[in-house]
């Protein structure tokens, strides 16, 4: 396997603009390992000029992209794929070197992340319209589809990998060329990315990469931009929401995965085993630093004590280090304001009678680690069971009927993902209808796949990611008249 500092020499550090590497016009800012506070390397920072030079190469790939053979997207994607699972092993170690998740948990998302390229590749050669008579016989219609045209992606830090090739694939299949502005706090697996594409044979200046520490000054020139078709986002509501706004101004296609607070809901039916271990996937995998994340374990009183009492014994065993090391299930949080947010939710939640029953402490030292926490007895209108935790605690309140399960499971601004454990088929069955979310795991942790539609309702976004929904947000409907003859 490679080393850390084999990787890093041979990653690309420059923006990548109508193919060719380039410095950045703000210099440069260093990108750190969050176990132990090191720079890894600098690598160039773009200021709004430069992301107007990527849009401008990207509008200039764009006919020629779009008129580009179906299949001739379809085989850069699978070459892509097939890169990327060779090199699994170098990715894998870069996002745990720049995010800080478990070795093994960064190879599972080069897998999932993977799988985004070979879906879509597939759909590229599937996109379809319809023909037929119109109902007064007067001329025959014509449905096609057509690229909605430049792109501009803004990724988030927790999954670098898995993030952009959601975005970026059903793009190129679609036949959209890209801007992609990575986060700050992870930008490299982007780049390296994107150098892949290049060799599974991408034209230049069909995927532009601006890395920068100005996001929102570099993001509002390329979406002011009125030869910008498409924006889509993966982030916090609040930001989600500011971006909507600018991109109402140029009424553009917008594409938002924003916050979520799911909730993962325990009847006294339930199999203790599968719920103990979705709970332990939903909440601690990515060290909870995701937006599908368990939030509010709504548990039956009837089991809430037998339940506590597993998942605590499960998680004051889990190993804390950082993600290189053996066996190591809890990395480091992203960075210092991670671990505050997470300190003040707990402290929250205690102050008003919650009771620790694992962890709960930020640890001393280098880099920006979060024992893995259980806190019970949680009381409402606490703001743990308000806000998106994003960190390593799992935080237990009560129900007694499927009535109060279902209203306390609603009571959020957010609907992007649900966990609902029951071995009664026919409530499992009312609990998606009941349950305001976009997603639904039933009886199981983890619900993401690349075949499958991601998003949600209220709050937590517009549009869909992946499945047969995911390239229809990249295409445009036309519709033609013929007349009879």
């Amino acid at each position: 396997m490679i080393t850390e500092t084999a990787l890093l020499e041979k990653l690309p550090r420059g923006l990548f603009i109508g193919g060719e590497w380039v410095d950045g016009s703000a210099g440069t800012f260093a990108v750190h390992d969050p176990a132990t506070g090191d720079v890894l390397v600098e690598i160039a920072d773009a200021s709004p000029e430069d992301g107007i030079r990527a849009l401008d190469a990207a509008v200039a790939a764009q006919d020629a992209w779009a008129a580009t053979a179906p299949r001739t997207r379809s085989d850069i994607l699978r070459r892509a794929f097939d890169l990327l699972t060779e090199r699994a092993d170098e990715f894998a170690l870069l996002m745990t070197l720049e995010m800080g998740k478990p070795l093994a948990e960064a190879r599972g998302e080069v897998t999932y992340g993977g799988e985004f390229l070979r879906w879509f590749s597939e759909e590229a050669v599937r996109i379809a319209g319809r023909y037929g008579s119109n109902p007064e016989g007067t001329g025959r219609m014509v449905i096609s589809q057509r690229p909605v045209g430049p792109c501009f992606f803004i990724t988030p830090w927790n999954f670098p990998l898995a993030m952009a090739t959601r975005k970026i694939a059903p793009a190129l299949a679609a036949g959209c060329t890209v801007v992609v502005k990575p986060p700050e706090l992870t930008p490299l697996t982007t780049l390296a990315f994107v150098q892949l594409l290049v060799e599974a044979g991408l034209p230049a200046g069909v995927v532009n990469v601006v890395t920068t520490t100005t996001s929102s000054a570099v993001s509002g020139a390329i979406i002011a931009d009125p030869r910008l078709r498409k924006l889509s986002f993966t982030g916090s509501t609040p930001v989600g929401k500011k971006l909507i706004a600018q991109a109402a101004e140029g009424v553009l296609r917008v594409s938002m995965e924003l916050g979520g607070n799911a909730p993962f809901v325990v009847f006294d039916d339930a199999d203790l085993d599968k719920a103990v271990d979705g709970a332990m996937a939903a909440k601690f995998r990515n060290i909870g630093q995701a937006c599908t994340a368990a939030n509010r374990f709504i548990v039956h009183e009837a089991v809430a004590g037998e339940f506590a009492d597993r998942v605590s014994e499960r998680v004051r065993a889990m190993k804390i280090g950082r993600g290189t090391e053996e066996g190591v299930q809890i990395g480091p949080l992203i960075d210092q304001k991670a671990v505050d947010g997470t300190a003040a939710l707990v402290k929250d939640a205690v102050d008003r009678g919650a009771v620790v029953r694992a962890g709960g402490s930020a640890i001393e030292g280098p880099g920006t680690f979060f024992e893995p926490t259980v806190i019970t007895e949680v009381a409402a209108g606490s703001d743990i069971l308000r806000e998106e935790i994003f960190g390593p605690v799992l935080a237990i309140a009560t129900f007694a009927s499927e009535d109060e399960a279902v209203r306390l499971a609603n009571d959020t601004e957010y609907g992007l993902v649900s966990y609902v454990f029951t071995e009664d088929l026919q409530r499992g069955l009312r609990m998606i209808d009941r349950l305001e979310t976009g997603m639904m795991g039933l009886n199981i942790g983890v619900v993401s796949n690349a075949a499958a539609p991601f998003g949600g309702v209220k709050q937590s976004g517009v549009g869909r990611e992946g499945g047969l929904e995911g390239i229809h947000e990249y295409l445009s409907t036309k519709y033609t008249l013929i007349p009879a003859s």
